[in-house]
């Protein structure tokens, strides 16, 4: 595909899956740079190393696309109309003003107002879906359907958004309306594994050192709503991964401790679990 922005990387192929990264980025174009209170706090909440974590997808036959631009600049999956994707809990907006603990990003008279919003929605957001558009639609030629991963992660611990610790797989399908039944089924037994005990009635599931939770505090964000349409034979899920699943988080992050380096010693049990998980979801897109 031609004319793709520099920040944005796009590596096709033409099985029936898509993985979306649109958090690994930790770049600040020059012009915004000098307005953050600090740069730390500006690449703070970035996916760290997901897309390391997932450096297997394109080997597997899937369509990998990433930005490189922090979500503090623009974040790609949220709604661009400003709503709130999740109504009466704490979150952050299309361009946020605080980090993911409250930190105010922005120095004093100095955050985006609504037409420089504008400004970015249009160099960024828009190009990142209109690819994203692009391939799905490519996809649908070659296949009845499709799967349309979206690759997270996140903190364990962030009182401000979330009560407690999360588990460590939060399995997103918009409260079941994203993707068929039978995908979330597969992926579920994939996390979970034969081992499973069901915690709260079924809802949630430990798999040795591994926890799952399906539609809990996170269903998926802008992407997985707006795309997942199993009637037309789209098929999108959200895997929001905490991060002390693959790296080691500090009780209290510093720019002295993070983000923590990136392990492939402690990464791997996770990785061969996810290779399982996009393996699962391009046997569901090839079954017709």
């Amino acid at each position: 595909m031609s004319g793709i922005p520099s920040w944005l990387t796009l590596s096709q192929a033409d099985a029936p899956l898509i993985v979306s990264m649109p958090h690994t980025g930790s770049e600040i174009p020059d012009e915004y740079s000098p307005r953050f209170v600090s740069a730390w706090f500006a690449r703070k909440d970035a996916d760290w190393w997901i897309d390391r974590l997932y450096d297997f997808a394109g080997e597997l036959g899937a369509t990998v696309l990433r930005t490189a631009i922090s979500r503090s600049v623009i974040d790609v999956n949220r709604d661009p109309s400003g709503r709130s994707l999740y109504p009466g809990h704490a979150t952050t907006e299309l361009c946020p003003i605080v980090s993911f603990d409250g930190e105010t990003l922005y120095r004093e008279n100095l955050e985006p107002d609504a037409d420089e919003i504008a400004r970015r929605r249009a160099c960024f957001f828009e190009p990142y879906h209109s690819v994203l558009t692009s391939e799905i639609a490519r996809l649908r030629k070659l296949h009845p359907k499709i799967v349309l991963f979206e690759a997270h992660s996140i903190r364990s611990i962030i009182p401000r958004l979330f009560e407690g610790e999360l588990p460590n797989f939060n399995l997103g399908t918009n409260s079941g309306a994203s993707c068929a039944l039978e995908l979330t089924a597969a992926i579920e037994k994939v996390c979970d594994d034969d081992f499973a005990s069901p915690l709260r009635g079924g809802k949630e599931s430990q798999r040795g050192e591994f926890t799952r939770v399906t539609n809990g505090r996170f269903k998926g964000g802008y992407t997985t709503r707006h795309y997942g349409d199993p009637s037309s034979g789209v098929h999108a899920v959200q895997l929001e991964l905490t991060m002390r699943s693959y790296m080691h988080e500090p009780d209290s992050p510093s720019p002295d401790n993070w983000p923590s380096p990136y392990d492939p010693a402690r990464a791997a049990p996770l990785r061969s679990i996810l290779q399982r998980v996009l393996e699962t979801c391009l046997t569901f897109a090839s079954h017709t």
